[in-house]
């Protein structure tokens, strides 16, 4: 049953992927899909069997699998360069915040797993009606919908609530146009005011990208999951375990915000999966028995440190480097690998104890040798169209 609503959240992400790029744009997209897991989820509560239980855990797993990455997105496309890294690496805060506090509640609630379901599903639609209506939608997709005039409303409306104004004379205009406002062929162009998947490997760079893009996140799912049941498997209480467990991740979401800007994103993403690949190779060449069961323990929890870092510093990276047009439907694609790699993992964890480590240290190796083929984005131009992209990477090479 697991499996197959895993199998369902990675057909969610890349049909909720393409519409958010599409005509529901990154707003109603989130509107959508939290509605969607709000009703299912208290629709699963009242499942007089197990058929109908079933049924609509897979609905709710098809929507689930999407608010993170539409809210993401959402969340970091209006800021700047310089601030985009903090922006996107604070998200995840609130993603273990809200583990950590999952495992409260369903502490209190141990009786009546149908009370568990209503409480944990309200949430989705408090957030539609009451927090999503001051939400702006991203001015980039308003943007290269061609909606200028709406992408300036909101823009001067962050402005105002940053105590700043934009200057009258000020106009925005998409990176594939010239200083006319006028696109290369055709100022309405349909392909720089939408992409879908096939845009994205019609153009060699960002073929490329994406094919990196999805093996690296699935080798960082596989490490990163597979860590996790090793670390909560333990013999301890199931749901102090979990919050202990959602709770360590902050620290390496917190060095990563500090470190992101002054590094970059390249070389952290490669150092912080070579840290994981390397200590869970140790792990593998240590024996479980006495009190070298603690020492590869430790080197369990250096490896999950590490993976936490890159699982999520893989978001903001694969959101810059593919074009507003595609953006969503990349990270689609990339959370559905992510989503395949959670499949895998407990399988992973079932080969035994020094098997698994070997394999988590391979898939860390492997991973970081993998991101030296793709480009640094710190304090580049999150591009809007495929045509802007192709362009500003003909200038970096030149």
């Amino acid at each position: 049953m697991r499996l197959t609503e895993k199998c369902v959240v990675v057909s969610g992400a890349g049909v909720f992927g393409h519409l958010s790029d599409s005509f529901l744009g990154r707003k109603g997209s989130l509107q959508v899909v939290c509605v969607l897991n709000g009703v299912f989820g208290i629709l699963t509560a009242l499942s007089p069997n197990y058929w109908a239980y079933a049924a609509l855990r897979l609905l709710t797993g098809f929507s689930a699998g999407s608010v993170g990455l539409c809210s993401f997105v959402l969340a970091t496309e209006p800021v700047g360069p310089s601030r985009r890294g903090a922006a996107g690496m604070s998200t995840f805060y609130f993603f273990s915040g809200g583990i950590a506090a999952l495992a409260g509640i369903a502490a209190m609630f141990q009786s009546s797993w149908r009370m568990l379901y209503v409480v944990t599903s309200v949430p989705s639609i408090v957030f539609v009606v009451a927090v999503l209506p001051f939400v702006s939608e991203s001015p980039r997709w308003f943007l290269v919908r061609r909606r200028a005039d709406d992408a300036m409303r909101v823009i001067r409306a962050i402005a105002h609530g940053n105590g700043r104004t934009v200057p009258d004379d000020v106009t925005l205009k998409l990176d594939d146009e010239g200083d006319d406002g006028v696109g290369g062929d055709n100022s309405v162009d349909s392909s720089s005011s939408s992409g879908s998947i096939i845009d994205v490997f019609r153009s060699r760079t960002t073929r490329f990208r994406l094919v990196l893009s999805v093996v690296i996140n699935l080798l960082a799912s596989v490490v990163y999951y597979g860590l996790s049941l090793n670390v909560v498997n333990l013999k301890t209480n199931l749901y102090v375990s979990v919050v202990v467990n959602s709770l360590a991740e902050l620290p390496a979401y917190l060095l990563t915000a500090l470190l992101l800007d002054h590094l970059g994103r390249k070389p952290l993403a490669i150092g912080t999966m070579l840290l994981s690949g390397v200590f869970c190779s140790a792990g593998s060449l240590v024996a479980g028995a006495g009190a070298m069961r603690v020492l590869r323990l430790a080197c369990g929890v250096v490896g999950i440190f590490g993976m936490a870092a890159t699982y999520n510093l893989l978001f903001i990276y694969t959101a810059e480097l593919f074009p507003t047009v595609v953006r969503n439907a990349a990270l689609g694609c990339t959370s559905q690998a992510s989503q395949m790699g959670a499949i895998l993992a407990p399988l992973v964890v079932l080969l035994g104890e020094r098997v698994p480590f070997a394999l988590f240290g391979v898939s860390g190796l492997v991973g970081g040798m993998l991101v030296f083929c793709l480009p640094e984005t710190k304090n580049k131009p999150m591009y809007d169209t495929m045509a802007g992209l192709e362009e500003g990477e003909k200038i970096l090479l030149k």
